[in-house]
């Protein structure tokens, strides 16, 4: 508060102390500079800073700023003119109580067969557009600030608004993401309780590890290739003890694309949904293949698994305009669109006759 108070100060003696160079720069220029210039000029200019304060003090107490444009306009206009009479009026008075008129207003004053006060009313409305043109460009210049400053307020709100409903939006997501997870790996481990009960109690200390690494990974938006690797690696594990034989994997990273940063728990829940939708209902089982490498500027991640591919996808399709295939593939497509924008590419396809490929291409952040 205090600094906006020294700002308004700083910048009514800028406005009016040019107002007084230009005229005595003109003065000198004219040679006008009468013996009362000066004393005329400091009293115009103490009007004009206190009688401009007092504009501001009705300004703001009115909530003049607050009412619809054309409100403001008219107001502004009955406010500038109005003062500008008074306080032409008082300078008037003022210069007549020291005799400092100049002397054409002295002849305007002592017009014969004219009143005396019509003759002051003349001279109070001659000097009163002088006021009234400085302070409808003091005014504009109040009003163009103030409508500048709420303008970028209103901006950064925004901005803030947009933030926060992104980083909420995430939020939601991850806490479907994680219960998602979670119900489909204990699926694989009951099926494991009666068969192998050995090999379940060793599937429950793999999920605890995966378990572990998601939460950790549920305060970030992102996190190297490599960490998530390793929660993948896990799930498959996981999954391997319950196909056996039936479930091939393949992994195909370069090993430069390790330490680029990736949505969490994105390629699991890619490798998930490979699992669930393509291995699980093949009689043979069949391979999931994961590669990571780079494509022109972009992260790519693919996940290719035995299967086929209901319904159609558009081959390169962005993130908002695919189709939801089930929760995991929904919350891919809201997750690269809510971290990249129109950046990120998702799209899903069969490939050949027995192979279907989801594919992510990731933008490279750049230094």
């Amino acid at each position: 508060m205090r600094n906006k108070w020294i700002q308004y100060w700083t910048f009514q003696l800028i406005g009016w102390g040019s107002f007084a160079i230009i005229n005595t720069f003109f003065a000198f220029s004219f040679d006008k500079l009468t013996p009362n210039f000066f004393a005329r000029l400091g009293i115009f200019l103490l009007l004009g800073i206190i009688f401009s304060h007092v504009m501001r003090e009705i300004i703001t107490r009115m909530g003049i700023l607050q009412k619809n444009l054309n409100k403001q306009v008219f107001q502004f206009f009955v406010l500038t003119f109005s003062l500008a009479l008074v306080v032409s009026f008082i300078y008037i008075t003022i210069l007549i109580a020291f005799k400092w008129l100049r002397v054409d207003e002295q002849d305007l004053l002592a017009r014969p067969g004219v009143s005396y006060w019509v003759n002051k009313l003349l001279l109070v409305l001659s000097n009163a557009f002088s006021y009234f043109i400085l302070f409808f460009i003091w005014s504009l210049i109040y009003f163009m600030y103030h409508y500048v400053t709420k303008s970028r307020k209103q901006q950064l709100d925004t901005l803030r608004l947009e933030s926060l409903v992104k980083e909420l939006e995430l939020q939601t997501i991850k806490a479907h993401i994680n219960p998602h997870f979670i119900f489909n790996s204990l699926n694989s481990i009951r099926a494991l309780v009666d068969e192998n009960p050995q090999r379940a109690r060793k599937a429950v200390t793999e999920l605890s590890n995966i378990l572990r690494s998601s939460m950790q990974s549920e305060k970030v938006e992102t996190v190297p290739l490599e960490k998530e690797l390793y929660i993948v690696k896990d799930y498959l594990a996981l999954e391997n003890m319950r196909f056996e034989d039936r479930l091939k994997i393949e992994y195909q990273i370069d090993e430069d694309t390790l330490d680029q940063p990736v949505p969490p728990m994105m390629l699991q829940t890619l490798v998930e949904n490979a699992i669930k939708h393509g291995i699980s209902k093949q009689i043979n089982g069949g391979i999931i293949k994961v590669i990571s490498d780079f494509t022109n500027d972009y992260h790519r991640l693919i996940v290719q698994n035995t299967g086929q591919l209901n319904g159609s996808v558009n081959n390169e399709a962005r993130p908002d305009d695919l189709v939801g295939r089930g929760f995991g593939l929904s919350s891919t497509t809201n997750r690269l669109s809510l971290l990249y924008g129109d950046k990120a590419l998702f799209e899903i396809k069969q490939i050949n006759g027995s192979m279907v490929e989801a594919k992510l291409l990731i933008p490279l952040i750049t230094a």
